[in-house]
């Protein structure tokens, strides 16, 4: 099974220019997503939300924000991963709602794990809650790609875009989210030279060290 893996991982690259002409099943699409939303997260909370923009005119208005690149209108999906602006005190009581429905237990019973969260993640100051929020998106990116090369589907995750621009966009100061990275799915295009290159990673000998 991990040799399957491997070898998929090994076909998948950042891919640059995306067939337009060509949409993932909406079975594929959902099973990817599926995926995402199985990530690992800090205590689980999954601080941020993930945008799935279908609408061309948004499309096209981000594809301006991101320095005219294609992969932003050509591709057949495309998600703006989203941290919280500012990481609230409500986020944890929602979560902690959420494990007392889905494990049918009540609040007494989960009443430390609360208190350590909230002891944990309140106190910090907002500009490390954000970069913490950030790396759990991160995290779910991964999850991403990941599942995408399992699926035989391209992708492109995406920092080139200017951040101000997308909340302006997609209004995302009402929502209290901010725009972090940006990953774009669908399938490569035959004119895209960079499928035929060899991948390029360190070895083994300069990646790992044991101590």
């Amino acid at each position: 099974m991990i040799t399957n893996l491997l070898s998929q991982l090994e076909w998948r690259y950042a891919v640059k220019k995306f067939d337009a002409s060509k949409k993932i099943d909406t079975s594929t699409v959902n099973q990817v997503l599926e995926a995402v939303r199985l990530a690992a997260s800090s205590y689980g909370l999954q601080p941020f939300q993930i945008l799935h923009v279908k609408d061309s005119e948004l499309r096209a208005k981000l594809k301006e924000a991101s320095w005219n690149q294609t992969q932003i209108t050509d591709a057949s999906e495309l998600f703006v991963f989203c941290p919280y602006a500012e990481f609230k005190e409500e986020h944890i009581d929602k979560y902690v709602e959420l494990i007392m429905k889905t494990r049918g237990v009540t609040r007494d019973v989960i009443e430390g794990f609360e208190k350590m969260m909230k002891g944990s993640l309140l106190n910090l100051p907002q500009d490390a809650l954000a970069q913490w929020s950030a790396k759990q998106a991160y995290i779910a990116v991964g999850h991403l790609l990941v599942a995408a090369a399992v699926a035989k589907v391209d992708a492109c995750p995406m920092e080139g875009f200017d951040p101000a621009k997308y909340s302006e966009i997609l209004n995302l100061a009402e929502r209290n989210l901010q725009a972090a990275v940006v990953v774009t799915l669908g399938y490569r295009s035959k004119e895209d030279h960079l499928q035929y290159a060899s991948k390029v990673r360190k070895s083994r000998e300069d990646l790992y060290e044991v101590v």
